[in-house]
């Protein structure tokens, strides 16, 4: 399915019917938009499943539509609760993904418009609770692309800056690269009505101040974050994919990463970084053949650090040690401060 997580497909979706498939979920990551990286990383899948699982089940409670079944323990399928040790596979409903048609440099997104249920919407909706160094916001800014007044601000940002309010972004989803758009290109594009992007929004809201608040608990910040929707059979958003992980999210503590983060801090000081930054430059659509090198891997103390983080963020928010002999997350990034360029 993708660079991370393997799809078996049980049964298709159809245009009024979800499907059934089941989410496999591997120790491969990707940084970038690159794909799977040459090494992996240790109980990466188990940890974010587990974590997935324990989101979408709170969601559940609040009424809220997910995709999510149930985690897979030898071969049944059961509630997080009744799991006794670290699975990676989660059993899920399938939506059916439509692929926007190619012209050249550009994607047809016209067969959405008469789409109405059981589909992927093709954007990817990301909340920002502030804005570190790094962020694509600030790219965004230099070059024009946006202003400050786009993103709900008065004035131009500071990297590490604190919003009062979250800002609400979009970007699409089922393109080569994904790219960022305005919520006028979102709504025309994915076929929604303006009510439910304000309903997308408050959904975006809602999620946000879930994951913020559990994280909170165990001393993190949960600077961004994102989350994938679609529609099920009675045209209701229903959240897709995985949610409040350390992939979909970026959180700190002491203004130090925990998550993803870590892996893209390392290799943005590679020649790997620069080579992929050319060569999408040049060509959006083809940028992975025809960049000059690939990456190397990442050194053993870091992957390894990096995978005790993953399992420490599972421990300490499910409040079960699904992962023994982790060091608590505190130390660890403590480590982490000593490894990082």
């Amino acid at each position: 399915m993708g660079s991370v997580k393997d799809l078996e497909i049980f049964r298709k979706a159809t245009s009024n019917t979800p499907g059934r498939a089941r989410f496999t979920f591997s120790d491969r990551y990707s940084v970038f938009d690159w794909g799977e990286m040459p090494d992996h990383i240790d109980n990466k899948g188990s940890a974010i499943t587990l974590l997935g699982a324990y989101f979408f089940e709170k969601l559940e409670k609040k009424g809220i539509p997910t995709h999510y079944v149930g985690l897979v323990e030898d071969g049944v399928v059961k509630k997080l609760s009744e799991v006794q040790y670290p699975v990676n596979i989660m059993d899920v409903e399938l939506l059916r993904v439509i692929p926007p048609g190619v012209h050249g440099e550009g994607y047809d997104y016209s067969a959405y418009a008469d789409e109405k249920t059981t589909f992927l919407i093709p954007l990817e909706v990301i909340y920002r609770n502030s804005l570190p160094p790094g962020s694509s916001v600030f790219k965004r800014l230099e070059t024009g692309h946006i202003k400050p007044g786009d993103l709900g601000l008065e004035e131009m940002p500071k990297p590490d800056q604190k919003l009062e309010n979250p800002i609400i972004d979009v970007s699409t989803k089922l393109e080569i690269t994904d790219r960022y758009l305005n919520w006028n290109e979102a709504r025309k594009i994915s076929g929604l009505s303006e009510d439910e992007i304000a309903s997308l929004k408050q959904l975006t809201y809602l999620v946000n101040d879930m994951i913020t608040k559990e994280f909170s608990k165990i001393g993190l910040i949960n600077e961004d974050g994102k989350i994938e929707v679609g529609f099920d059979s009675s045209r209701r958003f229903m959240l897709v994919d995985v949610l409040g992980t350390l992939d979909e999210c970026r959180f700190t503590m002491d203004g130090l990463p925990v998550s993803k983060e870590i892996a893209r801090i390392y290799y943005r000081e590679t020649q790997w970084c620069r080579d992929v930054d050319e060569a999408k430059q040049k060509d959006r659509q083809n940028w992975k053949k025809i960049c000059r090198s690939t990456p190397n891997k990442m050194p053993d103390d870091l992957k390894k650090l990096i995978s005790q983080i993953y399992c420490a963020c599972t421990n300490e928010i499910t409040k079960k040690e699904w992962f023994r002999d982790v060091p608590p997350l505190q130390l660890l990034v403590r480590e982490v401060r000593k490894v990082l360029p």
